[in-house]
């Protein structure tokens, strides 16, 4: 099958979904040229806002390659998220379990049955401070290494302006307008036929990553910093300045409990003073 047949649930998703998408956003989409017609391909997109995967699924959706997203396996167990989860053909994630590889197994074989597989790379909303693409994850290169296909890197922007990231309430209006920039896709033929190590896949994932900031910046209109911002190196960098900080308190202690003690020391030798003039 070289396309994935929209089916039931997908449209009934649209027909609930796309209506309020339209009336509370503006639209800027570009590239929908460069979304393969035909054949199996993975899409590669940031994150930066909760709003920004409904926003992206509107623009790929109206590609006509309906995409199948890797999401957490706690959405698909019941009631109507659930069965829309399934019925749509969006693949469970089953993090830190004996299951964990299973969604890059499904999505090998998706891209291989002529589906469009959608990526967030960074595997949450960016912590960057000024929302670029972070450092990603590497399933999206294992996948892509794997299967050889098509990665087509997407920027998005504008879904912060609605919705920042972690706030609980929503600003819809004035009416917000969401970019999306899909690219040309990602030449990774230096990595093929070679042993698929970690660091190749770091590798890979960085130029994967480096083309979809590429996207981001066109849509912002800047430049990204020169520094990817890596959330475990800001974590390990936290961590220190802790330890740091806690080292000092315990020596500000020690000073103030040898200042203590010096005081006592001193009001016991004028006492044994006075008794001894006694």
């Amino acid at each position: 099958m070289s396309r994935r047949r929209i089916g039931f649930w997908y449209r009934f998703a649209a027909v609930l979904c796309k209506p309020p998408l339209v009336v509370l956003f503006k639209r800027d989409w570009r590239g929908m040229e460069n979304i393969p017609a035909d054949g199996g391909f993975i899409t590669a997109v940031n994150h930066n806002s909760h709003l920004d995967p409904f926003l992206y699924a509107h623009f790929q959706y109206n590609t006509g390659r309906v995409p199948r997203f890797l999401a957490k396996h706690g959405l698909f167990k019941k009631g109507f998220v659930g069965a829309a989860m399934r019925g749509t053909g969006q693949i469970p994630v089953y993090r830190e379990s004996t299951n964990a590889l299973s969604a890059f197994r499904a999505a090998i074989d998706a891209v291989e049955r002529g589906e469009c597989v959608a990526f967030y790379p960074e595997g949450t909303l960016t912590r960057d401070p000024e929302l670029w693409p972070m450092t990603g994850k590497t399933g999206v290169a294992r996948v892509a290494l794997q299967t050889k296909c098509p990665v087509i890197p997407v920027g998005q922007w504008g879904a912060t302006d609605a919705l920042a990231p972690y706030a609980k309430k929503p600003h819809f209006f004035p009416r917000k307008t969401h970019h999306v920039l899909a690219g040309e896709p990602v030449d990774l033929a230096a990595f093929y036929d070679k042993e698929i190590t970690p660091d190749l896949l770091k590798e890979a994932t960085e130029v994967i990553m480096t083309a979809i900031t590429a996207e981001v910046e066109q849509l912002r209109g800047e430049k990204a910093p020169a520094k990817r911002y890596d959330p475990r190196e800001a974590r390990i960098a936290q961590r220190r300045k802790l330890q740091g900080s806690d080292r000092s308190q315990g020596g500000d202690a020690v000073q103030e409990r040898d200042k203590s003690q010096a005081g006592s020391g001193s009001s016991a030798s004028g006492g044994t003073t006075e008794e001894s003039s006694k």
